[in-house]
C-alpha cells in the first residue's frame, strides 16, 4: 500500500501538485490518468523518490519515505521494479545481461542463482530462449516485455509502468495490459501505470486516480469510471472515438 496524503509540489512559484490525496492498492493495478502536463509523472516521480514533495506526506505502509535515512530509502528502492515508455533496455547487452542487471546491482547473488532469476523471469513474460539476442532484434512488444522481465528480476513489491503501451498496436497493448495484470495478481505487487490509454483504463483500471491540472479530480475503478457524473474525467474519457462509441451504445 502507498498513500499520498495532502501532497503539494513545487517548481518554484508554480504548483504542480495541488493538496493531493490518494492510495495505491497492493495486488491492484493503479491507474494515474490525466492529459499531458496535468501533473502524472510528476506525481509518479515523487512517488519513486527522484522529486520530494514540498508539502504532506508519502506513505509506504504507513510510513512516511520522506523521513526514511538514505539506508532505508536505498532498501525500498530495492523493492521498487519500473518499465520506462521506451523501456530503457541497454542496446549493447543482450536480454539476458539486460534482465541479470538488477540483480547483479542490487543482489548478492551467486551467478547460477541469477541466471536461474532470469531464466524464470523470461519465460514467465513468453520470452523463453531469447537470452543471447539484442534488443535491436525484438519487436516493440517484444522489447516491453523484456522490461518487464527486467523490473520483476528482483522480485519487488512495487512495480511502476509509465505508459506502457507507448508505440504498441492494439493487439500488443492488450498483451501488455494482461501480462501486467497476471504478474500484479501473481506476486502480489502494489502496480502504479501512469498512461493515457484508455483501454487500460476499462480492461485493467483496478483503481484510478484522475489528474486534472495539478488536483485529484476524481478518484474510482474501471467498473464507474464510464458512468461518472464528472464533467472534468468526462471530459477526458470521451474524447477518444472509442470511448465515445461506448457511450452511444450502452
Amino acid at each position: 500500500m502507498i498513500e499520498l496524503k495532502n501532497v503539494s509540489k513545487y517548481f518554484g512559484e508554480r504548483q504542480v501538485l495541488k493538496n493531493i490525496n490518494t492510495e495505491f492498492v497492493q495486488g491492484k493495478v493503479n491507474l494515474i490518468i490525466g492529459r499531458s502536463g496535468s501533473g502524472k509523472t510528476v506525481m509518479v516521480k515523487n512517488l519513486i523518490g527522484l522529486l520530494s514533495p514540498e508539502e504532506g506526506e508519502i506513505l509506504y505502509n504507513g510510513r512516511n519515505f520522506n523521513l526514511f535515512t538514505d539506508k532505508e530509502k536505498q532498501e525500498i528502492r530495492s523493492e521498487m521494479g519500473m518499465v520506462f515508455q521506451g523501456s530503457a533496455l541497454f542496446d549493447s547487452m543482450t536480454i539476458e545481461e539486460n534482465v541479470m542487471f538488477p540483480l547483479t546491482m542490487l543482489t548478492s547473488q551467486s551467478y547460477s542463482e541469477k541466471i536461474d532469476r532470469v531464466n524464470f523471469c523470461l519465460e514467465r513474460v513468453d520470452l523463453k530462449g531469447f537470452n543471447n539476442l539484442y534488443p535491436a532484434e525484438l519487436s516493440g512488444g517484444m522489447m516491453k516485455r523484456a522490461a518487464i522481465a527486467r523490473a520483476i528480476a528482483c522480485n519487488p513489491k512495487y512495480l511502476f509502468c509509465d505508459e506502457p503501451n507507448s508505440g504498441l498496436d492494439p493487439k500488443t497493448s492488450l498483451l501488455i495490459d494482461e501480462l501486467i495484470y497476471e504478474i500484479t495478481h501473481e506476486f502480489d505487487i502494489t502496480t502504479v501505470v501512469n498512461t493515457h490509454d484508455m483501454n487500460s483504463v476499462i480492461t485493467i483500471g483496478e483503481t484510478i486516480s484522475f489528474i486534472y491540472e495539478g488536483t485529484l479530480a476524481w478518484r474510482g475503478n474501471k467498473d464507474n469510471v464510464l458512468t461518472s457524473d464528472n464533467e472534468k474525467l468526462n471530459g477526458f474519457i470521451f474524447a477518444q472515438p472509442l470511448t465515445q462509441r461506448i457511450r452511444e451504445l450502452s
